[in-house]
């Protein structure tokens, strides 16, 4: 089974402070498990939200809010990475996105690169990799139409082919989902189906499980390289997504 395990954004992230090296450094060894045995799949963090964009559409108009921001209607639907040269570029994509899905609200994240957490040096004009995320409104009340799902596959396929679109994801709705409250690192487990969350994605995780058990032991020790008091969410990846 595939996972995305998802942490919210905390307060140093969004005030703009790297990790401490010791926490890059716990969490690398963490994550290398996973990709050595083949089941990290992908994974990123963003940066805070003044680096993110907000798009809302409401009766065929489109409205574009950078940030600093807080948190609103943050439950995703899909999560798509781009690569692009500008975040004037992403912006574009989006929006053309968004306009088939009609009413909805996408968020534009610049994800963490190495040279942004103190790895490397930064290399001369790097691309700019953003992750768009899908906020769940028409998937949570029922799903999307044939024409939309053939109008978003033509685009994504664009998109390939441009070298932009890096990978998607469509997850399941929160029915299916574990939210995790740790406190101190104690862990609260609320099943879903969940109301949108007013926390910020952190970042994200998406790795070959074999159950919601082990999904869950894992996110233990994930929460405890990350200071043991957090919330994650664990949604499970639509298989079929293509």
């Amino acid at each position: 089974m595939r996972f995305m395990i998802m942490h919210k954004n905390d307060p140093q992230t969004e005030a703009g402070q790297p990790p401490p090296m010791e926490l890059v450094t716990r969490m690398g060894a963490f994550v290398g498990e996973y990709a050595k045995t083949g089941r990290l799949i992908d994974g990123a963090g963003l940066s805070g939200s003044k680096t993110r964009t907000r798009l809302v559409f409401r009766g065929g108009r489109s409205t574009v809010k950078h940030g600093p921001y807080r948190g609103e209607h943050e439950l995703p639907a899909a999560t798509l990475l781009l690569k692009v040269r500008t975040r004037e570029e992403a912006i574009g994509w989006a929006e053309r996105y968004g306009k088939i899905l009609g009413d909805g609200e996408l968020e534009l994240g610049k994800v963490n690169e190495p040279w942004d957490i103190g790895l490397m040096p930064p290399p001369e004009n790097p691309p700019l990799q953003m992750l768009l995320i899908e906020k769940a409104e028409l998937t949570e009340a029922g799903g999307r139409s044939a024409k939309q799902k053939a109008e978003l596959t033509r685009l994504k396929t664009e998109m390939a082919k441009a070298g932009v679109l890096v990978r998607s994801f469509q997850l399941k709705p929160s029915s299916t989902a574990k939210r995790l409250v740790f406190i101190h690192n104690e862990l609260k487990v609320l099943d879903g189906p969940f109301a949108e969350s007013k926390e910020l994605l952190g970042g994200f995780a998406v790795l070959e499980l074999s159950d919601m058990d082990d999904a869950i032991g894992m996110c233990r020790r994930y929460a405890e390289i990350l200071g043991g008091t957090l919330e994650i969410d664990v949604r499970l990846v639509d298989p079929d997504d293509g």
